[in-house]
């Protein structure tokens, strides 16, 4: 028996969905659990051929114990190791890199630091200047973090003295200035194992109360296809199995927004009755998919032959 092990936090909609979808399709050969742990010993071997991660991000021990799982030849979703390319700004960048278009964006020092952190430690900065830093995205513009989601601690800006302010209040927030998309429409791409995309119109609202619209015939065909490729080619640059992609719309360009969230909002009360059953059915497809190719616990990447020079 195969066994797919869930790591949760506060959610518990996609987690449950995900656990009885694995083991009605796993046929008994199949099963998926929450995982429980109390500590982990060196190189100990982990029961899970597929782990499906949705907590590491906030729990510190939990991405030491993916990261030691896979060690163990387990696949994980997301990959932990790719968790430093979940930055705003790279995700951008790898955007205009594959030929797709992105708001004009810099990223500016933070504002403030740890307190191990000083002046002596900074010595490679200039001063900020405010004013080229805006004439170059474009006024009026967007600050928000490099590192983050929901909507959080996102603000317009309207002129240098309302960036500096904005800037002032942002702690040690590491934040980005964007040239601010007048949009005509917008439309979020759940995405599932590089393989599984679906183009959703999206009512985009701070704090977590974006809507998905539920009716698919909404978007063009042709919008669809456009931004679901667009999607899975992102993701494959980026290693990332399960993300959640937005796109403004533009006299007809798609804009890359957010196009990084290691750890996306799939809860049934956002997605509802018609996206909800997709995204849990496609992952667990995706999943049970894994653990059947890991089965013979191979290990990922080149691991497998630096450790047993077997090729």
């Amino acid at each position: 028996m195969l066994k797919i092990g869930v790591l949760r936090g506060r959610e518990n909609s996609f987690p449950d969905g995900f656990i009885a979808k694995v083991n009605e399709m796993g046929g008994g050969e199949i099963i998926a659990e929450y995982i429980q742990l109390g500590g982990t010993k060196l190189n100990e071997p982990c029961p899970y051929a597929v782990i499906l991660d949705r907590m590491s991000h906030e729990v510190a021990y939990y991405v030491v114990y993916v990261k030691a799982a896979m060690l163990q030849g387990t696949y994980v979703i997301n990959n932990p190791f790719w968790r430093s390319a979940d930055d705003k700004f790279f995700g951008y960048a790898v955007a205009e890199k594959l030929g797709f278009r992105s708001p004009k964006t810099l990223v500016l020092p933070n504002r403030e630091y740890v307190d191990d952190v000083t002046p002596e430690s900074l010595r490679n900065l200039w001063p900020i200047d405010f004013t080229a830093a805006l004439e170059a995205v474009g006024c009026p513009a967007i600050m928000k973090p490099a590192f983050g989601g929901g909507w959080k601690n996102v603000h317009k800006i309207n002129s240098v003295e309302e960036l500096v302010a904005r800037y002032d209040e942002s702690g040690q927030l590491t934040m980005m200035l964007q040239e601010f998309i007048s949009w005509d429409d917008y439309i979020r791409v759940p995405t599932i194992g590089r393989k599984y995309a679906r183009a959703i119109r999206y009512i985009p609202r701070p704090m977590g109360a974006g809507e998905y619209v539920q009716d698919l015939g909404v978007l063009s065909q042709d919008l669809r296809d456009r931004s679901e490729q667009m999607s899975l080619r992102i993701n494959e640059f980026l290693g990332y199995d399960m993300n959640a992609l937005e796109f403004a719309l533009k006299d007809g360009e798609l804009y890359g927004i957010d196009l990084t969230n290691y750890v996306c909002d799939f809860d049934a009360r956002s997605l509802r009755d018609a996206h909800f059953p997709w995204v849990v059915e496609k992952m667990a497809s995706f999943a049970i998919e894994k653990a059947r190719e890991r089965a013979d616990s191979r290990l990922p990447g080149n691991w497998e032959h630096l450790i047993t020079g077997r090729r």
